[in-house]
Protein backbone atom coordinates (compact mmCIF):
# COMPACT_ATOMS: atom_id res chain seq x y z
CA UNK A 1 0.00 0.00 0.00
CA UNK A 2 1.99 2.99 -1.21
CA UNK A 3 1.43 6.31 -2.99
CA UNK A 4 4.49 6.66 -4.72
CA UNK A 5 6.27 10.31 -5.78
CA UNK A 6 8.69 9.37 -8.82
CA UNK A 7 11.29 12.54 -9.87
CA UNK A 8 12.69 12.69 -13.19
CA UNK A 9 16.19 13.67 -11.42
CA UNK A 10 18.13 15.55 -13.82
CA UNK A 11 15.59 17.69 -15.25
CA UNK A 12 14.03 18.74 -11.71
CA UNK A 13 17.51 20.33 -10.61
CA UNK A 14 17.48 21.64 -13.89
CA UNK A 15 14.27 23.38 -13.19
CA UNK A 16 15.43 24.64 -10.42
CA UNK A 17 18.59 26.12 -11.33
CA UNK A 18 16.43 27.43 -14.08
CA UNK A 19 14.36 29.44 -11.81
CA UNK A 20 16.98 30.75 -9.07
CA UNK A 21 18.99 32.15 -12.00
CA UNK A 22 16.04 33.92 -13.31
CA UNK A 23 14.87 34.94 -9.61
CA UNK A 24 18.13 35.94 -8.78
CA UNK A 25 18.47 36.18 -4.83
CA UNK A 26 16.36 33.76 -3.59
CA UNK A 27 15.01 32.65 -0.48
CA UNK A 28 13.68 29.23 -0.74
CA UNK A 29 10.52 28.23 1.22
CA UNK A 30 10.13 24.25 2.76
CA UNK A 31 7.14 24.55 4.60
CA UNK A 32 4.04 22.00 5.42
CA UNK A 33 4.37 18.63 3.47
CA UNK A 34 7.39 19.76 2.04
CA UNK A 35 5.03 20.16 -1.40
CA UNK A 36 5.39 16.14 -1.27
CA UNK A 37 9.28 15.60 -1.50
CA UNK A 38 9.27 16.37 2.35
CA UNK A 39 10.85 19.25 3.97
CA UNK A 40 14.08 17.10 4.90
CA UNK A 41 14.66 15.88 1.63
CA UNK A 42 14.05 19.48 0.13
CA UNK A 43 16.13 21.30 2.81
CA UNK A 44 19.06 18.82 1.29
CA UNK A 45 18.37 20.71 -1.70
CA UNK A 46 17.77 24.65 -0.53
CA UNK A 47 20.82 24.30 1.09
CA UNK A 48 22.36 24.13 -2.27
CA UNK A 49 20.83 26.89 -3.35
CA UNK A 50 21.32 29.69 0.07
CA UNK A 51 22.02 29.05 3.78
CA UNK A 52 18.91 30.79 4.13
CA UNK A 53 15.50 28.69 4.31
CA UNK A 54 11.75 29.88 5.02
CA UNK A 55 9.62 27.58 6.94
CA UNK A 56 6.00 27.79 8.06
CA UNK A 57 5.76 28.25 11.42
CA UNK A 58 7.96 27.57 14.61
CA UNK A 59 6.97 24.17 14.77
CA UNK A 60 9.09 23.46 11.62
CA UNK A 61 12.35 24.44 13.39
CA UNK A 62 13.35 21.26 14.44
CA UNK A 63 14.55 19.67 11.48
CA UNK A 64 16.04 22.46 9.88
CA UNK A 65 20.12 21.57 10.16
CA UNK A 66 21.89 23.84 12.28
CA UNK A 67 23.89 25.37 9.49
CA UNK A 68 21.28 26.64 7.94
CA UNK A 69 18.98 30.43 9.33
CA UNK A 70 15.42 29.62 9.26
CA UNK A 71 13.00 32.69 8.85
CA UNK A 72 9.48 31.49 9.94
CA UNK A 73 6.88 33.03 7.84
CA UNK A 74 3.47 32.99 10.24
CA UNK A 75 3.32 34.88 13.47
CA UNK A 76 3.96 33.40 16.70
CA UNK A 77 0.48 33.56 18.34
CA UNK A 78 -0.53 32.44 22.09
CA UNK A 79 -0.38 28.57 21.08
CA UNK A 80 3.52 28.84 21.22
CA UNK A 81 4.92 28.40 24.51
CA UNK A 82 8.97 28.57 23.44
CA UNK A 83 11.47 29.20 20.65
CA UNK A 84 13.74 26.13 20.02
CA UNK A 85 16.50 28.44 18.00
CA UNK A 86 17.75 31.97 19.38
CA UNK A 87 19.11 32.53 16.01
CA UNK A 88 15.32 31.71 13.87
CA UNK A 89 14.15 34.65 11.89
CA UNK A 90 10.41 35.73 13.35
CA UNK A 91 7.95 37.37 11.71
CA UNK A 92 6.14 40.35 13.23
CA UNK A 93 3.30 42.04 11.52
CA UNK A 94 1.52 44.24 14.55
CA UNK A 95 2.11 45.36 18.10
CA UNK A 96 0.86 42.47 19.27
CA UNK A 97 3.02 40.25 17.68
CA UNK A 98 5.73 41.81 19.29
CA UNK A 99 3.97 41.62 22.36
CA UNK A 100 3.99 37.96 22.33
CA UNK A 101 7.73 37.95 21.88
CA UNK A 102 7.67 40.16 24.50
CA UNK A 103 6.09 37.56 27.04
CA UNK A 104 8.08 35.04 25.84
CA UNK A 105 11.33 36.31 26.67
CA UNK A 106 12.64 35.81 23.33
CA UNK A 107 15.00 38.57 21.44
CA UNK A 108 15.44 36.57 18.26
CA UNK A 109 16.20 38.69 14.82
CA UNK A 110 12.66 39.33 13.06
CA UNK A 111 11.53 40.62 9.60
CA UNK A 112 8.60 43.39 9.82
CA UNK A 113 5.44 41.59 7.82
CA UNK A 114 3.71 44.78 5.73
CA UNK A 115 0.13 44.45 4.62
CA UNK A 116 -0.42 43.70 0.99
CA UNK A 117 -3.52 43.63 -1.00
CA UNK A 118 -4.34 40.13 0.54
CA UNK A 119 -4.98 41.53 3.74
CA UNK A 120 -3.80 38.76 5.91
CA UNK A 121 -0.65 39.56 7.87
CA UNK A 122 1.13 42.84 8.34
CA UNK A 123 1.61 46.10 9.21
CA UNK A 124 0.39 49.01 7.10
CA UNK A 125 3.40 50.65 4.83
CA UNK A 126 2.79 54.06 6.44
CA UNK A 127 3.55 52.63 10.44
CA UNK A 128 6.12 50.13 9.58
CA UNK A 129 8.56 52.29 10.70
CA UNK A 130 7.34 52.45 14.03
CA UNK A 131 6.68 48.77 14.32
CA UNK A 132 10.34 48.80 13.53
CA UNK A 133 11.47 50.73 15.84
CA UNK A 134 9.45 49.37 18.67
CA UNK A 135 10.80 46.27 17.75
CA UNK A 136 14.42 47.67 17.84
CA UNK A 137 14.09 49.34 21.21
CA UNK A 138 12.61 45.56 22.73
CA UNK A 139 16.04 44.55 21.55
CA UNK A 140 15.07 42.73 18.13
CA UNK A 141 17.18 42.89 15.18
CA UNK A 142 15.55 43.69 12.61
CA UNK A 143 16.62 41.29 9.10
CA UNK A 144 13.79 42.94 6.70
CA UNK A 145 10.71 44.19 5.35
CA UNK A 146 8.74 41.16 3.96
CA UNK A 147 5.47 41.14 1.78
CA UNK A 148 3.11 38.56 0.93
CA UNK A 149 1.33 39.36 -2.63
CA UNK A 150 -1.67 37.26 -3.75
CA UNK A 151 -1.94 35.00 -5.60
CA UNK A 152 -4.39 35.96 -8.30
CA UNK A 153 -3.52 38.87 -10.85
CA UNK A 154 -0.39 38.91 -13.00
CA UNK A 155 3.20 39.04 -12.06
CA UNK A 156 2.79 43.04 -13.47
CA UNK A 157 0.42 43.92 -11.37
CA UNK A 158 2.15 42.40 -8.39
CA UNK A 159 5.17 44.20 -9.52
CA UNK A 160 3.19 47.44 -9.29
CA UNK A 161 1.62 46.70 -5.85
CA UNK A 162 5.53 45.18 -4.80
CA UNK A 163 7.09 48.91 -6.38
CA UNK A 164 4.13 50.98 -4.65
CA UNK A 165 4.68 49.49 -0.62
CA UNK A 166 8.77 49.21 -1.63
CA UNK A 167 8.94 52.97 -1.55
CA UNK A 168 6.57 53.37 1.77
CA UNK A 169 9.96 51.64 3.23
CA UNK A 170 12.96 52.80 4.69
CA UNK A 171 15.79 50.90 1.56
CA UNK A 172 18.62 50.66 4.34
CA UNK A 173 16.77 47.02 4.95
CA UNK A 174 16.06 44.36 1.84
CA UNK A 175 12.69 43.45 1.42
CA UNK A 176 11.85 40.08 0.66
CA UNK A 177 8.82 39.31 -1.97
CA UNK A 178 6.31 36.38 -2.68
CA UNK A 179 4.25 35.59 -5.54
CA UNK A 180 6.12 38.14 -7.58
CA UNK A 181 7.88 35.73 -10.87
CA UNK A 182 10.32 37.53 -13.79
CA UNK A 183 8.59 40.45 -12.95
CA UNK A 184 11.04 41.15 -9.91
CA UNK A 185 13.65 42.81 -12.32
CA UNK A 186 11.12 45.53 -12.62
CA UNK A 187 10.75 46.04 -8.88
CA UNK A 188 14.06 46.02 -8.57
CA UNK A 189 14.89 48.56 -11.23
CA UNK A 190 12.40 50.32 -9.83
CA UNK A 191 13.31 50.72 -6.05
CA UNK A 192 16.62 51.13 -3.76
CA UNK A 193 16.26 47.79 -1.71
CA UNK A 194 17.98 44.58 -1.89
CA UNK A 195 14.90 42.58 -3.07
CA UNK A 196 14.92 38.74 -2.30
CA UNK A 197 12.34 36.71 -4.18
CA UNK A 198 10.93 33.67 -1.28
CA UNK A 199 9.53 31.27 -3.59
CA UNK A 200 8.34 27.60 -2.78
CA UNK A 201 5.89 26.41 -5.33
CA UNK A 202 7.27 27.87 -8.71
CA UNK A 203 10.36 26.63 -7.10
CA UNK A 204 10.06 23.02 -6.43
CA UNK A 205 6.57 22.57 -8.35
CA UNK A 206 6.52 24.82 -11.73
CA UNK A 207 7.37 22.60 -13.90
CA UNK A 208 5.11 19.43 -13.04
CA UNK A 209 6.05 17.41 -16.79
CA UNK A 210 9.07 15.81 -14.47
CA UNK A 211 7.28 14.70 -11.49
CA UNK A 212 4.63 11.31 -11.34
CA UNK A 213 1.97 10.69 -8.39
CA UNK A 214 0.52 7.17 -8.47
CA UNK A 215 -1.05 4.72 -6.18
CA UNK A 216 -0.54 0.89 -6.04
CA UNK A 217 -3.22 -1.65 -6.85
CA UNK A 218 -3.77 -4.11 -3.64
CA UNK A 219 -6.82 -6.05 -5.16
CA UNK A 220 -9.52 -6.48 -6.86
CA UNK A 221 -12.66 -8.42 -6.85
CA UNK A 222 -16.11 -8.84 -8.23
CA UNK A 223 -19.29 -6.71 -7.37
CA UNK A 224 -21.11 -9.94 -6.10
CA UNK A 225 -22.92 -8.03 -3.26
CA UNK A 226 -25.12 -5.32 -3.26
CA UNK A 227 -23.31 -3.05 -0.82
CA UNK A 228 -19.29 -2.42 0.04
CA UNK A 229 -17.50 0.49 2.06
CA UNK A 230 -17.44 1.69 5.12
CA UNK A 231 -20.79 3.23 4.12
CA UNK A 232 -22.57 0.31 2.66
CA UNK A 233 -22.58 2.22 -0.92
CA UNK A 234 -24.94 0.85 -3.22
CA UNK A 235 -23.11 -0.90 -6.02
CA UNK A 236 -25.36 0.23 -9.27
CA UNK A 237 -23.98 -2.83 -11.59
CA UNK A 238 -24.31 -5.19 -8.44
CA UNK A 239 -24.13 -8.93 -9.34
CA UNK A 240 -22.68 -8.15 -12.97
CA UNK A 241 -19.85 -8.96 -14.76
CA UNK A 242 -18.68 -5.40 -15.67
CA UNK A 243 -18.20 -4.16 -12.50
CA UNK A 244 -15.20 -5.16 -9.99
CA UNK A 245 -14.12 -2.99 -6.76
CA UNK A 246 -10.53 -1.62 -6.94
CA UNK A 247 -8.57 -0.97 -3.52
CA UNK A 248 -5.82 1.46 -4.56
CA UNK A 249 -2.96 1.81 -1.59
CA UNK A 250 -3.86 5.39 -0.41
CA UNK A 251 -6.13 7.49 0.86
CA UNK A 252 -7.05 10.48 3.76
CA UNK A 253 -4.07 9.02 5.67
CA UNK A 254 -2.17 10.50 2.05
CA UNK A 255 -3.86 13.63 2.21
CA UNK A 256 -5.65 12.25 -1.11
CA UNK A 257 -9.27 13.67 -1.31
CA UNK A 258 -12.18 13.99 -3.88
CA UNK A 259 -11.01 17.05 -6.16
CA UNK A 260 -12.62 20.25 -5.79
CA UNK A 261 -15.26 19.89 -8.11
CA UNK A 262 -16.31 16.08 -6.43
CA UNK A 263 -14.72 14.12 -8.97
CA UNK A 264 -12.17 11.10 -8.49
CA UNK A 265 -8.41 12.10 -8.38
CA UNK A 266 -7.51 8.46 -9.89
CA UNK A 267 -6.83 7.27 -13.54
CA UNK A 268 -6.09 4.59 -15.89
CA UNK A 269 -4.70 3.98 -19.10
CA UNK A 270 -6.29 7.63 -20.02
CA UNK A 271 -9.68 7.19 -18.25
CA UNK A 272 -10.99 8.57 -14.85
CA UNK A 273 -12.10 5.90 -12.43
CA UNK A 274 -15.10 6.75 -9.84
CA UNK A 275 -14.94 6.18 -6.39
CA UNK A 276 -17.01 4.31 -4.09
CA UNK A 277 -16.57 6.18 -1.53
CA UNK A 278 -14.26 9.09 -0.07
CA UNK A 279 -11.00 7.86 0.54
CA UNK A 280 -10.09 6.63 4.04
CA UNK A 281 -7.30 6.67 5.84
CA UNK A 282 -4.54 3.95 3.54
CA UNK A 283 -6.94 2.46 1.17
CA UNK A 284 -9.25 4.13 -1.48
CA UNK A 285 -12.28 1.76 -2.48
CA UNK A 286 -13.20 2.38 -7.07
CA UNK A 287 -16.20 1.01 -8.53
CA UNK A 288 -14.73 0.25 -12.14
CA UNK A 289 -17.32 -0.92 -14.88
CA UNK A 290 -15.13 -0.35 -18.60
CA UNK A 291 -13.10 -2.86 -19.92
CA UNK A 292 -9.77 -0.78 -18.67
CA UNK A 293 -9.71 -1.91 -14.86
CA UNK A 294 -6.70 -1.77 -13.50
CA UNK A 295 -5.07 -5.40 -11.79
CA UNK A 296 -3.52 -6.07 -8.81
CA UNK A 297 -0.12 -5.02 -8.97
CA UNK A 298 -0.96 -2.13 -11.42
CA UNK A 299 -0.20 1.13 -10.48
CA UNK A 300 -2.88 3.96 -11.11
CA UNK A 301 -2.17 7.85 -11.25
CA UNK A 302 -3.22 10.09 -8.85
CA UNK A 303 -4.33 13.87 -9.44
CA UNK A 304 -3.43 15.85 -6.45
CA UNK A 305 -1.54 19.19 -5.41
CA UNK A 306 1.84 17.99 -4.21
CA UNK A 307 1.22 21.23 -1.49
CA UNK A 308 -1.14 18.69 0.19
CA UNK A 309 -0.27 15.08 -0.30
CA UNK A 310 2.06 12.91 1.72
CA UNK A 311 3.82 10.20 -0.46
CA UNK A 312 4.90 7.25 1.00
CA UNK A 313 7.51 6.81 -1.00
CA UNK A 314 9.67 9.36 -3.23
CA UNK A 315 11.67 7.74 -6.03
CA UNK A 316 14.44 9.77 -7.75
CA UNK A 317 15.06 8.58 -11.12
Amino acid sequence: MTLRLTVESDAWRDHVRSVVTQLGATLPVVKGNGYGFGRSELLNHAKSITRDVAVGNVHELTNVPHDMRPFVLTPLGIGVTSVPRVDAVLTIGSTRDLAVLAALHVKNPVVIKVESSMHRYGVGAVDAARLRAQAESAGHDVIAWSVHLPLTGTDDTHADEAIAIARELAADLPIHLSHIGGAVQRVRSAVTHRVIVRTGTHLWLGDKSMLGLHADVIAVRPSTFATAGYRATALSHAGTSTQRIVMVGCGSANGVAALDDGRSPFHFAKHRLHMLEAPHMHTTMLSVTDEECPQEGDWVDVQQPLTRVYPDVVVWR
